[in-house]
């Protein structure tokens, strides 16, 4: 069910109540397959009898019908994905987020100034460090390799010892050119692993003279007492079909200051927006 906080101006909203809202801001009434969603967002107050909004959804319906930035933050961790996002409007920033199992997400307006801030805080970046003038650190293997060791970690009933052995293995099998430190290192990137994610910035701007769709993206695993790792290859944004078992696997180790950086260039500057000039 979808809800409203007047404290601190949040909603709880699911896809299907963005979906009416969509229908209600062009005018139209939303099809029959949504009237239940419409019900429930009139018990609360969020639409009136005869389809109206309510004036406290100006700010997040103003920035989803026409955001200037479009942010989404995918993460995968022991309970599947979650899906959170920011939208970056022409008059305000609204912040949502997920929750495993859960069909609502939570919108919030946010100050624009805290947006790289909102972004750290949705991966989960804590705090780690790299030791100074310390060299690239690398490991390379295939997603083929992954997903083996995925599936030995799904191994039912095995202890840490058992489930390291049924990785290595798996880890061997798939990719013999995985051997010896970078195997070891690898494995025990694996079995430390806390969450995977990817944040992609999309906007509206120019290339070769032309109006297009710019997108920049960061992917990194968070590896708890191993570290942040940034992705490399396959490398970002990843096109539906681009990836298979043969592709490369590239992580770089990295630390959080250097994940900051990378997420606060993902953000276009202001020259960078079509709108900058209206």
């Amino acid at each position: 069910m979808p809800s409203y906080d007047s404290s601190r101006a949040r909603f709880r909203l699911a896809d299907r109540h963005i979906a009416v809202f969509a229908h209600l801001l062009d005018g139209e009434t939303p099809p029959e397959a949504m009237w239940d969603s419409l019900v429930e967002l009139q018990r609360i107050g969020l639409v009136g009898e005869e389809g109206e909004l309510a004036p406290v959804l100006r700010e997040p319906l103003g920035a989803l019908a026409d955001p200037m930035v479009m942010i989404q933050v995918e993460i995968t961790g022991e309970h599947g994905a979650v899906n959170h996002g920011v939208i970056v409007g022409q008059e305000a920033v609204i912040s949502h987020d997920g929750w495993p199992g859960e069909e609502e997400s939570e919108y919030v307006s946010i100050e624009p100034t805290t947006l790289v801030w909102e972004l750290a805080r949705k991966v989960n970046l804590h705090r780690t460090e790299k030791e100074e003038g310390a060299p690239e650190v690398r490991v390379e293997t295939t997603m083929g390799a992954l997903d083996a060791a995925f599936v030995a970690l799904e191994e039912p009933g095995a202890d840490g010892d058992v489930t390291r052995d049924l990785v290595r293995k798996a880890l061997a099998d798939a990719d013999p050119s995985l051997e010896g430190p970078a195997l070891s290192q690898f494995l025990e990137l694996v079995v430390s692993l806390n969450a995977t994610w990817r944040i992609t910035a999309a906007w509206d701007g120019e290339h070769e003279g032309r109006r297009s769709t710019m997108i920049r993206a960061l992917a990194a695993w968070d590896c708890g007492p191993l570290g942040y790792w940034v992705r490399e290859q396959p490398e970002e944004p990843i096109m539906p079909g681009q990836v298979g078992p043969d592709s490369a696997l590239v992580l770089l180790k990295s630390n959080s200051a250097e994940v900051w950086e990378k997420i606060t260039d993902l953000l276009p500057d202001k020259g960078d927006l079509l709108v900058a000039d209206e």
